[in-house]
Order: structure tokens, then C-alpha cells, then sequence
């Protein structure tokens, strides 16, 4: 299937993407944090979980995964990868390695996990993998991002979504402009404007098809400490402003991350920008908190809270699937999962 095929069932009407790609050191390290016992199977049991929900097709077009979860295989010894695919849910997976901090910089980073990617996403491909995501973090402060660092992270992106076209899969971009700091929405959107504009930049060189392309991106957000907070019209205003200047019709959909937004927020403000604007692409979400914080809590690692914690997930998936197409209420949102 081309990669541009791909990318349009991942943004299908009233669909999303879920991220389940936290490794397993820092999912337990979460798990923990809750007050859950963790044990040897923890990861795996949680994956499974995820899924397997019923109905997690009916809003879910993708999953995120992590290598290991590619190779993950249930109680009965069936592969975890095989269900999704059986599912009708495309998988992806993230292939990079982790934050490493860009050289000469003022701590500033950029993703590791390109030496041997070539050859890892051709298997990646032959095991029924359908897309990948690479992520950059650029936090605001006092002087930065710097251009330095907004370059470095658009090449390196750049270069992964070269390779992963290659590879025969569809690649999602993901330039984060990191929410935590005092900073307003002016700032944000000016932020955001500089770093989408050099990221496709980057993918013209690369001569990346644009028709074959995601977009992972943050929202245009104040500060989570700024004093004034930006309401969801804001927010949606100058986000689509941000995006009509620097992302080209050709993308066929653009995907929001939750980045330490409330489960509320998120959707709330997706449906905004679904309900109020006439787009180019499709707006829909790959969220993992805000997909995947109440069903955790629900959980608890306790067999028994499985069916609950998969009711849970089922609802916050349909809620955002209803943003994704402006379809969204709040008497929507308070009804029982």
C-alpha cells in the first residue's frame, strides 16, 4: 500500500491514534508512582490491555508501539502485534532511542536511534509495521529553542521520514514546543511558527512526499505556569493560525500530541478547532495521556480491573474520535464510560 494510502486511513473521519510507546522502564516507573505493585508482567499485561479493548477499533485507526511491545506475546503465546493487525488498527512504531543532548548547545537535545535505522525500519516493515514516529522536544526559555537546536531536530526528523518512506512506511513528524514554562500564547505561537517553518524546510530537501507525511504537534498553548491562561477559542485560533501559515495543504492530516494537557483540555480544544474552522487536512489526535491516565488509574495492575479499565479507555477513545470531527459536548463527556 502507498504511503500516502496509509496516511489517509490513519486520519479517517472520527479517528485517532493512540501512542502506547513508553518504554517499559518508564511505564514502571509510573505505575509505580500511582501506588501499583509492579511486577515481571506488568508491561505486558498493560499492553494487552490497550490492545485488546473491545471496540478500540471503532475510534482508534493506529497505535504507537515500542520495539518491545512489537515482540510481545500474550498469556496464550499469540502475538500482541498480530492482534492489532488483525484488528483492523495500523501499527507504528517510535525507533529512536531517546533524548540525547545536541552538541554545543545549552543543553538542548536532539533524538538518538539513527545509527542502523535504514535496516531496522525495513523490519520493522516485514513484521506488518505501517508507520513510524520521531520526536523532537524544544522546550521555551531565555533563549531558547535556539535556531541551532530547531535545525539540528528538522534534520534529523527529516531524515527519519526519508527513510521510513523508503521503507515503505508512513512517517509522523512530531516538532513538540514543550508546554511547562511562564511563557504566553504569543510566545508559543511564535515559537511554533519558527519551528514548523524550518521542519518543512528540512522535509523539502529530503525530498519527503508531503501526501505520504503526518504531523505530530503541539497546540498553541500559554505556559503552564503563565498567569494568564489562553481559553479554547484562543487556543484554537491561534493554533490553526500557526498551522495554515507553515503546514502545506499536501499533508492529509495533522495528529495532536496531549503534552501534559488534561484529559478535558485535549479534547476539548481539538473539537474547538474542529467545529470552528474549515481545514485543509484532518485535525485528530495521538494521545497517550490523555488517552491512557484514567484507565491506568482504574487498573492498578489488578486482574480483576481490567474489563473497568478498558471501559474507561473505550470512552475517553470515543470522546476524542467525536472531536476529531467536531461532534464533541460536554454532556458527552460526563456521560458514563
Amino acid at each position: 500500500m502507498a504511503t500516502s494510502d496509509i496516511a489517509r486511513r490513519l486520519v479517517q473521519p472520527g479517528k485517532g491514534i493512540m501512542a502506547a510507546d513508553r518504554p517499559s522502564p518508564a511505564f514502571k516507573e509510573l505505575l509505580a508512582a500511582g501506588g501499583s505493585t509492579v511486577d515481571d508482567h506488568s508491561y505486558r499485561n498493560w499492553s494487552q490491555l490497550l490492545f485488546r479493548a473491545p471496540g478500540l477499533n471503532d475510534y482508534v485507526s493506529g497505535i504507537i508501539m515500542t520495539d518491545e511491545q512489537t515482540r510481545l506475546r500474550d498469556e496464550r503465546g499469540d502475538s500482541l502485534l498480530g492482534q492489532v493487525i488483525a484488528d483492523g488498527i495500523i501499527p507504528g512504531i517510535s525507533p529512536f532511542t531517546g533524548m540525547v543532548k545536541l552538541a554545543g548547545s545549552a543543553d538542548e537535545t536532539v533524538g538518538g536511534g539513527l545509527d542502523g535505522l535504514r535496516e531496522r525500519l525495513a523490519a520493522y516493515a516485514a513484521l506488518g509495521i505501517g508507520f513510524t514516529k520521531w520526536r523532537a522536544a524544544l522546550q521555551i526559555g531565555a533563549g531558547t529553542p535556539s535556531d541551532y537546536a530547531i535545525a539540528a531536530n528538522a534534520y534529523v526528523m527529516a531524515q527519519v521520514a526519508a527513510l521510513s518512506q523508503e521503507a515503505g512506511l508512513v512517517p509522523i513528524v512530531e516538532p513538540e514546543v514543550m508546554l511547562w514554562g511562564d511563557h504566553t500564547i504569543e510566545t508559543c505561537f511564535a515559537i511554533t511558527e519558527r519551528v514548523l517553518a524550518r521542519t518543512f524546510e528540512a522535509l523539502y530537501l529530503h525530498r519527503v512526499e508531503l501526501e505520504g507525511t503526518l504531523v505530530k504537534a503541539s497546540m498553541v498553548l500559554s505556559g503552564d505556569t503563565c498567569p494568564v491562561q489562553a481559553d479554547v477559542d484562543a487556543v484554537a485560533e491561534q493554533t490553526i493560525k500557526a498551522f495554515r501559515r507553515q503546514i502545506p495543504s499536501a499533508v492529509p492530516g495533522i495528529v495532536f500530541l496531549s503534552g501534559g494537557q488534561s484529559d478535558y483540555h485535549a479534547t476539548a480544544r481539538l473539537n474547538a478547532m474542529n467545529a470552528q474552522y474549515d481545514l485543509p487536512w484532518a485535525l485528530s489526535f495521538s494521545y497517550a495521556r490523555a488517552l491512557q491516565r484514567e484507565p491506568m488509574a482504574v487498573w492498578s495492575n489488578q486482574a480483576e480491573n481490567v474489563p473497568a479499565a478498558q471501559a474507561a479507555l473505550h470512552h475517553r477513545a470515543k470522546m476524542n474520535g467525536l472531536a476529531a470531527a467536531g461532534l464533541w459536548t460536554d454532556s458527552l463527556e460526563n456521560a458514563a464510560a
